[in-house]
């Protein structure tokens, strides 16, 4: 009986040391920077008027919602100086255009004007290849049974690519890209990889392909290394802030964040075998 009340009281001491007190950390929070979401894409065979753009702002570390931007003025005009005007219609923050006109290897410039100061981008929208064919491996990754699927395009001739990869997947909340450039594989075959451990037959897996510049390759090299080496650990190095295309104009120093980008797309889905 004696043993039982030691082991008893033993448990409960065990018990309490476990317990962690939950300690909230003061951060200090930078005033409010915008945000400004311009990725325009232009999938094959669409016309590609409708096109949207979102603003918004930083915001605590401890926020649960992003807080949106309205009353903003917000534009894209081509070379020919044409306008197109990108209205706050229904959502906070979410400004459409529906008589978008995208043409390939046009040079198109941002406009916003918010709260007295005016931002600016440059960009060109850049063509993709078609995607050509599917390959499935089901005995990927390191281990030997990951199931990996390739999405073959052949690159465009006589000239420098650089792609953006998007994956999306029934395993992850958010989409997974890479980026890409034809360095070794110039006017040859490229794919686009991906693979997961968790994928089984029947799973839909849906895949995109970009064509973008090559400072947005550079743009998203840096947010993609950032994120991937962010594993959690207290001694990581703290991640820096990723600049875009997009300057002030009024107060160089108050930059936004964000990036403005033309892409035209090609989307293929497949379903795991």
């Amino acid at each position: 009986m004696n043993v039982l009340k030691y082991i008893f009281f033993l448990s409960l001491i065990v018990l309490s040391v476990s317990c962690e007190d939950v300690v909230d950390v003061d951060l200090d929070t930078a005033p409010p920077r915008l945000v400004i979401e311009a990725s325009i894409d232009w999938q094959k065979g669409t016309p590609g008027n409708n096109q949207q753009i979102v603003l918004s702002t930083t915001t605590g570390y401890y926020s649960e919602e992003i807080p949106r931007v309205s009353g903003a003025s917000v534009s894209i005009s081509n070379s020919t100086n044409t306008v197109f005007n990108f209205l706050e219609e229904s959502d906070p923050g979410v400004y459409i255009c529906s008589d978008f006109v995208p043409k390939l290897n046009e040079t198109y410039t941002l406009t916003v004007n918010y709260d007295g100061e005016m931002y600016k981008a440059t960009e060109t929208l850049l063509p993709v290849p078609v995607i050509t064919r599917i390959e499935q491996n089901n005995d990927g990754g390191f281990s030997g049974e990951d199931i990996e699927v390739k999405f073959f395009y052949n690159d465009i001739p006589n000239s420098t690519n650089f792609y953006l990869n998007r994956f999306d997947s029934p395993y992850a909340v958010y989409p997974e890209y890479s980026v890409l450039k034809d360095q070794f594989f110039e006017n040859n075959e490229m794919f686009g990889l991906f693979s997961n451990e968790d994928l089984k037959a029947g799973d839909r897996l849906n895949y995109t392909l970009f064509g973008v510049s090559e400072n947005y390759f550079n743009y998203m090299s840096i947010l993609i290394a950032q994120t991937s080496s962010a594993g959690g650990s207290p001694f990581q190095t703290p991640p820096s802030t990723v600049r875009g295309n997009i300057v002030n104009q009024t107060r160089f120093d108050n930059f936004a964040l964000g990036y403005f980008r033309l892409s035209e797309t090609d989307k293929m889905e497949y379903i795991i075998q």
